[in-house]
Formats: C-alpha cells, structure tokens, sequence
C-alpha cells in the first residue's frame, strides 16, 4: 500500500451547492430508518463496558470506520486512560484486526445505526475519529458523505472533540461548512509526513508516501467525556 496511491479524480471541484439544503433539511427531520439487528445486537453488546467506564469517569474514544483497527491500536496508544472503540461495518476487515490493549476494542455495525443507539444511550465522548472517509466523490453522491448524510446530526449530538482526516480538499472544505451551519467553528490543517500525530491509520500511510495531500478539520463539539 506504500506509495501507489492515486490521487481523487472526480467531476466535483468545488463544495456542492446543494449542501447547506441537505444540511437544513436533515437537521429539521430526525432520521426514522430502523435500526439494523446486527447493529443493534453488537451495540448492545458493548454498552455495559461503555457504562462502566463512564461510571469510573474514564473518558470513550470512538474511531469510526476503523477499518482493520490499526489506527484503533494507535489512538489506543495515545489515550491510554481511555475506552477506546474501533467500529466498522466489515467483518472482513475487522478479522484483520491486530492485538489491542485492554482498553480498545473494535466492534462491527453499521456507523448510521451505532452513532444513532450511542446518542439514544446518553453517550458522550471524548475525542471521535473520521480517518479517511470514502470520499464519494461524484456530485451525485453527496448524500454519502457524512456531512450531507440524514445521520449527521446523530453524530454531532455524541460531542467532545471532533477530528475528521481526508485526503480530498472538497471533502474538507464541506465537512467544515456543514459544521458551520450548525454553528459549530472548525479549525482546519495539513497534517504532514514529520508531524508527530501523523501515521494513525493504513491509508494515512499511503498517501502520505504518494505525495498527497492529508488535511484535518477539527471541532469541539460539546463538553468531553460524560
């Protein structure tokens, strides 16, 4: 994976037109799709560990679409007081999951149902991590992207400090400004080969090796750990 990837080629130059619409949209109409038996299953699951560490005021950490969990294993490494969970939909990915502490897990559902249940649950993290999101990078496909997607406002409601990483410029720029309309200010950055928080996931890796770009939005969201 080191050094072969291709930059995003898309017919989207720009922050779609059509954002601040389906931000405003999504906003004034709670998401109703039921929620998947796996999800709710694996969420279930999981909760009695995420009450407990609230109980014991230990802060949650959630890095969504973990994919093989490595960069789980990292954030595991850089919050060591924390609950750390990694989730991600594949189970094809996640059976590649390495050795974790006993802090981190990884666990698989669907991120549109599970940030739905935490948020349900009173959950409210620390820190949450969008590492490299499928950028969906076709016009037509702006409502894939998590911050044109009928969840987003789920995933704000779980608070504490937001990190999104991408290595698509429009990507960002959107994130950034549907985070706005929801009058939330957002720092953004270029996270670079020699930055010490670099390297968290696979992907960061290879396009880092490639020559690409790697930029950060981040937010804060709400009051951190409970």
């Amino acid at each position: 994976m080191i050094g072969n990837s291709r930059s995003i080629v898309d017919a989207q130059a720009t922050p779609h037109a059509d954002l601040a619409e389906r931000v405003a949209r999504h906003r004034a109409s709670p998401w109703q799709r039921p929620v998947a038996r796996h999800s709710r299953c694996a969420f279930n699951a999981i909760e009695p560990l995420v009450a407990a560490a609230r109980a014991e005021g230990r802060p949650v950490v959630l890095d969504s679409g973990c994919g093989t969990g490595e960069s789980t294993r990292v954030l595991a490494e850089r919050h060591p007081k924390a609950l750390v969970m990694g989730v991600d939909k594949s189970a094809h990915r996640l059976d590649r999951a390495p050795p974790l502490p006993a802090h981190a897990l990884v666990v698989r559902a669907d991120l549109q149902d599970f940030w739905r249940l935490a948020v349900a649950a009173g959950w409210r993290l620390q820190t949450h991590y969008l590492l490299y999101p499928n950028p969906w990078p076709k016009s037509g496909h702006l409502q894939r992207r998590w911050h044109a997607h009928p969840v987003f406002p789920s995933l704000l409601a779980l608070a504490g400090d937001l990190e999104l990483r991408t290595n698509w410029s429009v990507y960002a720029e959107e994130f950034a400004s549907a985070l706005m309309l929801c009058g939330i200010r957002s720092d953004q950055d270029q996270v670079r080969a020699d930055d010490a928080t670099a390297d968290i996931s696979p992907f960061e890796r290879k396009y880092l090796a490639s020559g690409q770009q790697c930029l950060r939005v981040r937010a804060r969201l709400g009051v951190n750990g409970q």
